[in-house]
C-alpha cells in the first residue's frame, strides 16, 4: 500500500470536498461519501485504512454505520465526528470501536492529528502482523539457539529444511552442504547441529580460507609450549575443542593439499595429535562442511583428495540458488523490513507492490545475502515514505539473455573476473574488494594467489 486510505463519509458535500482537498495535499489517498450506501460501497470496493464518519446522516444512524464498519472490516479505523457535542453519542462510537471523536467545526490541524494517532496505530498492527507472518520454518526454540531465523517458502528450501532435519537425527553423520554465496549454508549447519543430540556442546565454525598457511596445522590440531616461536603455552586445537560437538567447516575447497592428508586421518581415527607432541588424542566430533566449488571438478584437477571428499560426503545437501526459488523472494523482504526497521527504530515503510515482481526478475548473483542487504539500504533511505522499485538499484535482465549459447557457465573463469572486476571497483583495496564478494580478506589473498592475480592486473581494466 503506498498510502494511508481515508474514507470520509458525512452529508456535507463542502465538508467533505474541503476535506478531501487538504488530506490529498497531505499524502493520504482520500475518498468521500455523502450516504451510508455510497460509504459501505467504497468499503466494498476498496481497501480502507481509516473511516472519518459524521454520526448524523440522512436516513441512517452512523453509530449503525459504524456497528457495521467493525463487523465487516475489522482492521478500519474510525474517527467519528458530530456537529452537536452529545456525550452519550460519544460514549456510545468509543464504546462501538471508534478510536477518535472530533467535534465541528475542526481545524484541519486537529484532523491531522487524529489522524496521525490512528496512522501510529496502523503501522504498529502491520508490524505485529509481519511478525506473526514471517514465514520462519523453524521453532522459535531452535531459532534462540541457531540465533538466525529461517525464512522461505518454496518446495526447494522445504526439501533442504527436511534433508537438514533427517541429518540431525543421525549426530555422527559427516554432511557437505553445496550452494553459491550467500545461500546460507552456515544456517543449515546450525539447524543440523542444534536439532542434533550434540546442541549442548561446543559448534566450531571456521572458514578453512582465513587461516594463514604457517598456522593451519597448529590451528586444527593444536600445539604444545615450545614446539614453535610464539607457542607460550598449550592450545587446544579445532578438533579438540569440538569434542562431542560439530565442527563446521566452511569454503572447505579452499584448504591446502597437506592439510587435507592430516584431516582425513583424523577424521578416520577420530584422534589428533598436537604440534610438537607424539600422544594423540582422542575427540569425538562431526564434520559439517560447505563449499560454493564444484569438488568433483577440483578432485579432477588435483586440487581436492577423492578420499576425503568420500569422508565428508556421507550426506549432501545441495541449496538452490534464490533465482531458483522465488516464491522465497517475498517473505524474506517482508522478514528484513521489519528487522532492519526495528533495529534502526524507524516507522515501517509500506512496500510497493510492484517490488516483488521486480526483484523476480533479478538474477541475485549473491543471494540471500545480497537481497537482506538490499532491504537494509532501502530502509535506511526510506525515510518512513513506501519502498518502491527505485530503493534496489539492481539492473534485472530476461532470463532469455541467458541462453546455452551465449552464457560463460566457467566456474572458475566467472570467479577470476568477479575478482578482477571487484579489485578494479574499490581501487586494489583488498579489504573493500573481499566485503563486496562477501568473503573474508584472507580467502580474497589465497584466491588471488590460486589464480595469479596481482594489482597491476586489475588496474589495467578498462
Amino acid at each position: 500500500m503506498n498510502k494511508l486510505s481515508v474514507l470520509i463519509l458525512d452529508d456535507e458535500k463542502r465538508f467533505t470536498e474541503e476535506l478531501t482537498e487538504f488530506l490529498q495535499d497531505s499524502g493520504f489517498q482520500a475518498y468521500e461519501a455523502h450516504t451510508g450506501a455510497q460509504g459501505l460501497a467504497i468499503l466494498k470496493k476498496n481497501s480502507i485504512d481509516l473511516l472519518i464518519l459524521d454520526v448524523r446522516l440522512p436516513g441512517v444512524d452512523g453509530l449503525d454505520i459504524l456497528k457495521e464498519v467493525k463487523v465487516k472490516y475489522p482492521h478500519t479505523e474510525v474517527i467519528v465526528v458530530s456537529g452537536h457535542g452529545d456525550m452519550d453519542t460519544v460514549i456510545k462510537a468509543m464504546r462501538l470501536g471508534a478510536m477518535d471523536y472530533l467535534r465541528k467545526p475542526f481545524r484541519h490541524i486537529d484532523i491531522r492529528i487524529a489522524i496521525e494517532r490512528t496512522e501510529k496505530f496502523l503501522l504498529l498492527q502491520r508490524r505485529v502482523k509481519l511478525v506473526e507472518e514471517r514465514n520462519s520454518l523453524i521453532s522459535k526454540n531452535l531459532e534462540a539457539r541457531i540465533e538466525r531465523h529461517f525464512i522461505g517458502a518454496s518446495p526447494q528450501i522445504l526439501e533442504v529444511l527436511d534433508l537438514a532435519m533427517t541429518a540431525a537425527e543421525f549426530p555422527d553423520t559427516n554432511v557437505l552442504i553445496t550452494g553459491e554465496s550467500g545461500t546460507g549454508k552456515e544456517n543449515i549447519a546450525r539447524i543440523i547441529h542444534f536439532a542434533s543430540q550434540r546442541k549442548d556442546n561446543m559448534f566450531c565454525a571456521v572458514n578453512s580460507s582465513a587461516i594463514t598457511d604457517t598456522l593451519l596445522e597448529s590451528e586444527f590440531f593444536g600445539h604444545k609450549k615450545g614446539s614453535f616461536t610464539g607457542a607460550l603455552i598449550d592450545k587446544k586445537g579445532f578438533f579438540e575443542i569440538s569434542d562431542q560437538g560439530t565442527l563446521f567447516l566452511d569454503e572447505i575447497a579452499d584448504m591446502p593439499l597437506n592439510l587435507q592428508a592430516k584431516m582425513l586421518r583424523a577424521i578416520e581415527e577420530k584422534k589428533v595429535t598436537r604440534v610438537g607432541d607424539t600422544q594423540p588424542i582422542s575427540t569425538d566430533f562431526r564434520i559439517i562442511s560447505a563449499t560454493n566449488h564444484e569438488l568433483d571438478k577440483l578432485v579432477d584437477e588435483k586440487k581436492f583428495r577423492l578420499d576425503l571428499i568420500h569422508r565428508l560426503n556421507t550426506l549432501h545437501i545441495h541449496i538452490p540458488p534464490l533465482r531458483d526459488r522465488l516464491e522465497d523472494i517475498e517473505p524474506l523482504l517482508i522478514y528484513f523490513a521489519e528487522d532492519f526497521t526495528t533495529k534502526f527504530n524507524k516507522p515501517l515503510s509500506p512496500i510497493d507492490k510492484d517490488v516483488i515482481p521486480f526483484l523476480k526478475s533479478y538474477d541475485f548473483p549473491g543471494n540471500v545475502r545480497e537481497l537482506k542487504n538490499l532491504t537494509e539500504r532501502a530502509i535506511i533511505l526510506s525515510r518512513g515514505n513506501p519502498i518502491g522499485v527505485k530503493d534496489f538499484p539492481v539492473k534485472t535482465k530476461t532470463k532469455a539473455t541467458l541462453t546455452s549459447e551465449t552464457a560463460n557457465l566457467n566456474l572458475e573463469e566467472n570467479e577470476v573476473e568477479l575478482i578482477r572486476l571487484a579489485m578494479y571497483n574499490c581501487n586494489n583495496n583488498q579489504n573493500a574488494a573481499a566485503k563486496a564478494l562477501g568473503i573474508q580478506r584472507m580467502a580474497l589473498a589465497r584466491k588471488m594467489q590460486k589464480y595469479n592475480l596481482n594489482l597491476s592486473v586489475t588496474k589495467d581494466r578498462k
